[in-house]
């Protein structure tokens, strides 16, 4: 049974060859994975969030820069960097075509593992920061709708 700072860098390496079945062998198939995207539960949805990650960014890879080891959680943080070349989801449901914008986003990360495998994994990241990066900006809301 790897231990979990072995097992989280088998995950960071199947992530970066974007295996997703090699990735989801390090879940345990009740677990839970919250981003700034959403939550995720199980496999069939965990498989989903890296979906869109490897369709929209075929070049995704993950560099981390601090590791933090001390029993659970084990703890990295991370500089994701890809090309926007393919469909990717808005927060308002609607998928963007590539648009051929290079992204550097810095995230972190919690992984909580049992018997060898990840039961509760939080990503964290700047949302805006991604989104800016694709050519997305703020806009105002209508208030006078309420």
């Amino acid at each position: 049974m790897p231990e979990p700072w072995e097992l989280k860098n088998r995950l960071s390496e199947a992530i970066n060859a974007h295996d997703l079945h090699q990735v989801l062998q390090y879940y345990r198939p009740d677990a839970v994975l919250v981003t700034p995207m959403g939550v995720a539960e199980g496999h069939e949805q965990i498989a989903w969030f890296y979906e869109q990650f490897f369709k929209g960014f075929p070049d995704f890879h993950k560099t981390a820069w601090l590791e933090v080891a001390c029993g659970d959680p084990v703890v990295t943080e991370w500089t994701v960097i890809g090309t926007h070349t393919g469909p990717f989801l808005l927060p308002d449901g609607r998928e963007v075509e590539g648009t051929g914008r290079r992204i550097t986003i810095r995230t972190s990360c919690a992984y909580h593992v049992e018997n060898g495998m990840i039961v509760a994994q939080r990503e964290y990241y700047d949302q805006l920061e991604l989104y800016s990066q694709l050519g997305f900006g703020l806009t105002e809301l209508d208030h006078s709708a309420t």
